[in-house]
């Protein structure tokens, strides 16, 4: 009885996938043919039923286009405000993702899922900001036509003559969780656009000449129609294989037709297209590689590849299967893939061969209860063909093969003829034929089938012959020994088939998890690339490995031309790779386009858009057109084609960065410029005008020049700050020196006399001291700004220190204040540029002191921090590297 449970590995991934899914917000589609079928009317409508039901319901963006039933459905929801967004000296309405996030809505309705934001918005398309509504967990309806599927854009254009630049990448459709169908008759649609229920009338009479002309929404409808059925066929599938269900359901016609070596299957896959064709139903082209089928000569196997081209060029998809029974490995592919039909090609047969061996037709009628199985005649000429290959001799590659596994046969028989021969004093005749069921089981592993059965035949033979009485002959005294020749000879013929077996599905084995493996290693280190080049270089060396092949990745510069990342071979045309990135279509050896060409050009297609283009020169013509091989090589493409996209908007993220922080520091140069500067400038005219007064006594006049003096020098300082801020960007020159640190603290104490008057200065500095190191003019500034810091912002009378000492091998100095101290969560913070401890307050300054105090004490090779300390007042400590002093020369 066949075992039909679920694997519990697939259980566990799909409650894992539902647990997943239950934390995301349902995408909902309603899907149409074109404009004007009613899609944004059934949305509505299903979003009051929604709210009927109780549930929470916003409008993020509906375009009625005018239409007055689709605008009448908007009243009673609540419509989420638009924001402004400035594009070209002009304010344009868009989506507001962060309000709808804010809002958290049950659910949101988004119009015209394949709509491009304007540009200055977080992402460019509005499907974008649908994958992030949903990943916040909010259910989402919306709106698509078919001719904004990305794999739909190319045929809508060759019909209606009208490119649609607007797309979506197909995996959004495919991965909605409910697709409604919106459809209309041409006819009623072609009515309600006479009447202005689809455009303004000075629209519509356009659109009638040129879109909406009735062949064009005819065969927009049908795609409409197929695109959903696909799409609820491949759920069907989902389902059955989740539900591990074996039978087949014949809810849509599917045609498998399996292909072979002989000379009918090019007639088998014409025929396989027009039962097709003729029932409107996919169909599939499949070659089965059993392990006789694997031995074949490379002629069999060259027109096999061309018979899977052929019925890929017919509409076919193709596969390559692989399994020891042809009959079982068609059946279990047929009935995963939901197959309704099997098309096989007549068995040339005849006889008492067909009794033996039956054909494949029958076998399948026996066995596939639920699949209809078709076979296809052969022509005479065919059948003349076919019969004249089975005559011919195999070729030498064959032959050889064969010979070398006859003769090890013949060896390994002799070798066990000698070693049992020393064991019959020890053993009896029925335990030493144990070895040579040994060998034959050796040899069927090493050298195939052929070998195993005359290695099976020989070691009767020899039994019999050498050890069976009378001896050294074929002639049995005992009839007894006839039945063990009996068995022997068939559990022996037996195992060499089943070790056979073994052998090829070892093998097949090892194929597919060296593919999966380098699949992996690809992944793994691709994952981890922050480079294009890096990408180039992992993709390179796993493709040349994995194919054994030469390898080359083209990537485009700026102006859209592919550039070669390494030394080019000769073969590989740049013209030929030029026009695959532009066209988007594979070309070159085994294609329709330039198949005379010895390279294979393969454009790396990304989500978003075409990346770059494959180029590989094929060491193995052959196995590069199988299609398993195709398929690992789109595989790895794609795998590249994401990575290069990943990095593409990493670096797009990053300019978004810079920006933003370029914005923020102009933003603050301009508050600086507008509050700090506008502020002294409007006190220095003020004055200047008290001073043209003659009423003015001589003491007054000179009190107002003092305090125009402090302001210019106010000015005049704001405005060093940010000169020497922008020196100190472009980096520090230094001009050291070996200098006394007294000297410094003292100029500097000197330099902030005035604006400290007020207060008290300490100086705390040891004599033994060394000397450092340093520019002693940027340091005393460093010293001034820290000076100057402490006196604005403690009170008149406080006490401020200076003091160092030497601390894990570095000088470390120290301005303390015993004022309010640093604001909570500001230690570190206080450094940056146009960063004050108190954001509005009435205490001049910009913010730009403290940042260049860093980043003068960082180019000398220090640190600077600052602290709180008790009971109260602020600690600002930089450290300097301390070297060795030049000794001190002696006067003569």
């Amino acid at each position: 009885m066949t075992d039909h449970r679920p694997d519990p590995d697939a259980l566990l991934e799909e409650l894992k996938r539902e647990e997943e899914a239950a934390q995301r917000g349902r995408l909902k589609i309603f899907f149409g043919a074109c404009a004007g079928v009613g899609k944004t009317y059934a949305m509505l409508a299903a979003a009051h039923a929604r709210i009927r039901e109780g549930c929470e319901v916003v409008v993020g963006v509906v375009e009625t286009h005018g239409r007055s039933e689709t605008a009448a459905q908007l009243i009673g929801l609540e419509v989420l405000p638009l924001k402004q967004i400035e594009y070209k000296s002009r304010k344009l309405p868009e989506f507001d993702l962060d309000g709808a996030l804010t809002r958290q809505p049950a659910l949101i309705l988004m119009d015209e899922l394949a709509h491009s934001n304007v540009e200055g918005s977080r992402h460019p398309k509005r499907w974008q900001d649908v994958e992030e509504l949903l990943a916040a967990g909010i259910d989402v309806y919306t709106t698509l036509n078919v001719q904004h599927l990305e794999s739909l854009n190319d045929i809508v254009g060759q019909i209606t003559g009208i490119v649609v630049r607007e797309t979506l990448p197909d995996n959004v459709f495919d991965a909605a969780d409910d697709v409604t169908l919106v459809d209309l008759p041409p006819d009623e649609l072609l009515a309600r656009l006479r009447a202005g229920k689809v455009y303004m009338p000075h629209q519509a009479e356009r659109a009638a000449k040129n879109f909406f002309r009735k062949g064009n929404l005819l065969a927009l409808r049908e795609l409409a129609l197929r695109r959903t059925a696909d799409r609820v066929d491949a759920q069907m599938r989902a389902y059955r294989a989740d539900q591990a269900i074996q039978p087949v359901w014949q809810a849509r016609e599917r045609l498998l037709v399996c292909v072979g070596p002989g000379a009918s299957a090019e007639k088998l896959v014409r025929s396989a297209s027009r039962l097709a064709a003729s029932l409107h139903a996919d169909w599939i082209a499949v070659y089965v590689e059993t392990p006789a089928l694997q031995r074949l000569p490379g002629e069999k196997r060259d027109r096999i590849l061309k018979i899977l081209k052929l019925a890929q060029e017919l509409g076919a998809e193709t596969s390559v299967l692989s399994g020891a029974q042809l009959p079982a490995t068609l059946l279990a592919y047929a009935r995963s893939r939901n197959v309704s039909k099997i098309v096989v090609g007549k068995s040339l047969r005849s006889g008492l061969s067909r009794f033996w061996k039956p054909a494949l037709s029958e076998k399948l009628a026996q066995q596939a209860e639920d699949v209809d199985v078709f076979v296809v005649a052969h022509d005479f000429f065919e059948r003349e063909e076919d019969v004249s290959r089975k005559k011919q001799l195999p070729d030498e590659e064959t032959a050889r093969r064969q010979r070398i596994g006859f003769l090890a046969a013949l060896g390994g028989c002799a070798l066990t003829t000698l070693i049992t021969a020393g064991l019959l004093n020890y053993f009896d005749l029925a335990n030493v034929v144990m070895l040579y069921l040994l060998t034959v089981v050796l040899l069927a592993i090493r050298y195939g089938r052929e070998a195993g059965i005359f290695s099976s035949i020989m070691s009767v033979l020899a039994f019999d012959f050498f050890f069976v009485p009378p001896r050294f002959t074929f002639a049995v005294a005992d009839t007894q020994y006839l039945f063990t020749f009996a068995v022997m000879l068939v559990v022996a013929l037996i195992i060499s088939q089943l070790a056979a077996r073994l052998r090829f599905e070892a093998t097949v084995a090892t194929h597919r998890e060296q593919r999966t493996r380098a699949l992996y290693d690809l992944g793994q280190e691709l994952a981890s690339a922050l480079t294009v080049q890096q990408i180039v270089e992992i993709g390179m060396r796993h493709l040349d490995a994995l194919l054994q092949s030469q390898v080359m990745l083209l990537i485009p510069d700026s102006s859209e031309q592919l550039r070669p990342a390494s030394e080019m071979p000769p073969q590989i045309d740049l013209g030929i790779a030029q026009w695959v990135f532009d066209h988007q279509q594979a070309a070159g050896h085994g294609t329709n386009t330039l198949p005379a060409s010895p390279a294979l050009y393969i454009p790396i297609k990304a989500p978003m858009r075409t990346r770059g283009v494959l180029a590989i020169l094929p060491s193995d013509k052959h196995s590069s057109l199988l299609p398993e091989q195709q398929r690992l090589l789109e595989t790895c493409a794609v795998q590249i084609a994401l990575a290069l996209e990943r990095v593409h908007y990493v670096e797009v993220a990053q300019d978004a960065v810079v920006a933003m922080e370029s914005e923020r520091l102009r933003n603050s140069v301009l508050s600086t410029v507008s509050h700090d500067l506008r502020t002294p400038l409007t006190s220095l005219v003020g004055l200047t005008t008290l001073l043209e007064k003659d009423t003015l006594t001589q003491h007054e006049r000179t009190e107002i020049a003092g305090i125009i003096r402090h302001e210019t020098l106010r000015m005049s300082n704001m405005v060093t700050n940010l000169l020497d801020m922008a020196k100190l960007q472009s980096g520090v020159k230094l001009n050291k020196e070996w200098q006394l640190l007294e000297e410094v603290i003292g100029s500097a104490a000197n330099a902030t006399e005035r604006n400290l008057a007020g207060h008290e200065v300490r100086v705390n500095v040891p004599p033994e001291l060394p000397m450092v190191e340093i520019d002693a003019a940027l340091i005393e500034r460093v010293l001034v700004n820290l000076l100057e810091n402490a006196g604005k912002y403690t009170p008149a009378g406080s006490t401020i220190t200076i003091s160092a000492r030497i601390e894990s091998g570095m000088l470390a100095v120290s301005v303390a204040d015993n004022g309010p101290g640093l604001p909570a969560g500001m230690d570190s913070r206080i450094f940056d540029k146009f960063t004050r401890g108190v954001k509005e307050s009435t205490t001049p300054g910009i913010g730009l002191g403290l940042a260049i105090c860093r980043s003068i004490v960082e180019a000398h090779g220090g640190r600077i921090s600052a602290r709180n300390h008790e009971p109260h007042g602020a600690v600002f400590t930089f450290t300097l590297p301390l070297g060795s002093p030049p000794a001190a020369k002696l006067e003569s």
